[in-house]
């Protein structure tokens, strides 16, 4: 019996048999660049949709003051603006699509990863409403995580409308995501190598010209309707060539201040995940305590908090030296604060900007301090606020080839810079690397389990028959039973944060697997008052066995979009439930894999 949501998403079915394969049998350049166009295209006009739902919901928010109703509050409005806009997201990203939380990026590695690059073409939708009213009431997040989120939902859904391979979804999955960062920045290469080096995680000739292809057209899509992030810049020079080590000492500041915006970020989440609270009501407390540090700054600054919504103003500002020194010093740990806030607190958002932000912000404090130590030989703060705005965002995503390129595609290029922004990033990039193999992006799915697909398929696979899934498995089960109300399964998914529960009968036998996508469609469907988990069960689930090797139940695994576990039982035949295989235990048995190959080859 088919899952509820594989009737929701009818992609993996052909619209037209005929139609398609005329399609398909074209010359495989021509193939993929009609797709990677058509990606584009939907990405582009995406991220204008976006953007405008962002500055619409400002307007209607801060400008008209919720039309009207918050005049007689003073600048008070500041405080619970934000607040209210959580009591909006929240709920629409709880009921239809809980992959819309976060800041998009990680949830698109998660899919490449896991789900064989396929995202419910739902998520893009939620992730445009929903980010549009955090940043729009002054959550401090970004765009372009969304953004590529949305992207790559389209690129995901042309991918199954068209029945491709799992290969061919996820590089259209990259397209839109590099297509979306392009349209978001008026930067066609920084959108293709943040596909690449971030999403593909390898530079590959084959992916090259369709990320390419995609990312241009989505920029010059934007390009007809909106005008640069940041609309000039001063032409810094590279006053003597001592400066450089100056340069290299900021990568190593900002390579440390990057490492604690990431541990701050996942520690937030760690916290707010055990606040007992609702996760319907969370996001409103984060606002709430956001509204507060924004009161704070208002009165102490006596202008709107800088860090509310994207920033772009004070980016423009810093870069062309035009903030004060403790302007700039203390907008860099509000930032880093309030935007682990906003998304620990269940805001959705992007980390792309906030990060530019904070590497501005910190490298600008560092430019006005060594213009008062070496004014002979130091260039202007906004020149090292430029070198600090690449490195913060490459230690952080440990991503130094996108990192440089959106520091010269935002600046319009300025060449003089080239030695100072590469050195910085460079050497930032490298310290945080060697000091935390993980980045802001992949920390939080590791600590899940997720293990991150990289580098040519199938070689996971090879080394982890090494291993059984008897070593592997979980044996300390959780389950459901299969009369238990739909409610109170509700209660368990909140309380576990668990994404699916093997479904026992009344002899204790495996009768099938529950998933939190299948209950998100059940509530989305209508009244859930009375019905049980027996109503939403995937019955003909795919089990393990304890003998066999884990590569094997992996491939089984890869077969189904739906499944996220896979159930134990004790043979062939058997409903016997003896352990469950989680991601943390395909993790943890590719480390022991890894382990007996590396004890193989020495001996």
């Amino acid at each position: 019996m088919p899952s509820s949501e594989s009737k929701e998403v009818t992609f993996s079915e052909p619209f037209n048999k005929a139609l398609l394969r005329k399609f398909k049998s074209l010359p495989n350049l021509v193939f993929v660049t009609v797709l990677a166009v058509i990606v584009g295209i939907g990405a582009g006009f995406g991220a204008l949709f976006t953007e405008w739902l962002v500055e619409e919901v400002h307007h209607i928010f801060f400008e008209e003051k919720l039309w009207g109703l918050m005049e007689g509050m003073g600048m008070f409005h500041l405080l619970i603006i934000p607040a209210i806009g959580a009591l909006i997201f929240a709920p629409i990203i709880l009921i239809f699509a809980r992959e819309a939380k976060g800041h998009g990026v990680s949830e698109v590695l998660e899919a490449v990863s896991v789900h064989g690059g396929r995202i419910r073409p739902r998520v893009g939708i939620i992730k445009s409403l929903t980010s549009a009213l955090c940043i729009g009431t002054g959550g401090s997040v970004g765009l372009e995580g969304p953004i590529a989120q949305i992207g790559s939902a389209i690129g995901s859904a042309v991918g199954q409308l068209v029945t491709l391979s799992e290969d061919r979804i996820r590089l259209l999955l990259a397209c839109g995501a590099g297509a979306g960062i392009a349209a978001t920045f008026h930067a066609p290469f920084t959108g293709t190598l943040f596909a690449l080096e971030i999403i593909l995680g390898h530079l590959e000739a084959g992916y090259f010209s369709a990320v390419v292809i995609s990312a241009v057209v989505a920029d010059t899509i934007a390009q007809g309707y909106k005008l640069p992030i940041i609309p000039s810049i001063a032409n810094y020079p590279l006053v003597s060539n001592w400066e450089l080590l100056l340069y290299a000492i900021l990568g190593i500041i900002v390579a440390f201040s990057a490492i604690a915006f990431t541990k701050t970020l996942h520690a937030m989440e760690n916290i707010w995940a055990k606040v007992p609270v609702s996760d319907y009501f969370k996001p409103a407390l984060g606002g709430l305590l956001l509204g507060v540090i924004g009161m704070i700054t208002f009165f102490h600054f006596n202008e709107v908090p800088r860090f509310y919504g994207l920033g772009y103003e004070s980016i423009s500002h810093a870069l062309n030296g035009q903030l004060p020194f403790t302007l700039v010093f203390s907008l860099f740990f509000i930032k880093l604060f309030t935007t682990s806030l906003t998304l620990g607190s269940g805001g959705t958002g992007g980390t792309f900007t906030p990060t530019l932000f904070m590497g501005i912000m910190l490298g600008s404090s560092f430019g006005y301090a060594v213009n008062i130590l070496f004014p002979e030989i130091t260039a202007p703060s906004g020149a090292y606020a430029l070198a600090g705005m690449a490195a913060f965002f490459g230690g952080a995503a440990h991503a130094p080839f996108t990192a440089i390129m959106v520091a010269f595609e935002l600046t319009q290029y300025n060449y003089h810079m080239v030695l100072p922004i590469m050195l910085t990033t460079v050497v930032a990039t490298l310290v945080a690397k060697s000091i935390t193999p993980e980045s802001m992006y992949t920390s939080k799915l590791v600590s899940q389990g997720v293990k991150i697909r990289r580098g040519a398929p199938g070689q996971e696979l090879y080394i982890m028959d090494n291993i059984t899934v008897g070593e592997a498995m979980t044996k300390d089960i959780e389950v459901v039973p299969l009369k238990m109300s739909l409610f109170h399964l509700m209660e368990k998914f909140d309380q576990t944060h668990r994404h699916g529960f093997p479904v026992v009968d009344e002899a204790g036998e495996l009768a099938g697997v529950v998933n939190l996508r299948d209950l998100d469609n059940a509530i989305a469907s209508g009244n859930i008052a009375k019905r049980t988990v027996s109503e939403i069960i995937i019955k003909d689930t795919l089990v393990a066995y304890p003998s066999e090797p884990m590569g094997t139940a992996l491939q089984r695994l890869t077969l189904r979009e739906d499944v996220t576990q896979l159930p134990v039982v004790e043979e062939e035949g058997s409903q016997k439930l003896v352990g469950l295989v989680l991601r943390s235990d395909i993790i943890h048995a590719y480390n022991q894999a890894m382990k007996k190959n590396k004890e193989q080859i020495t001996t």
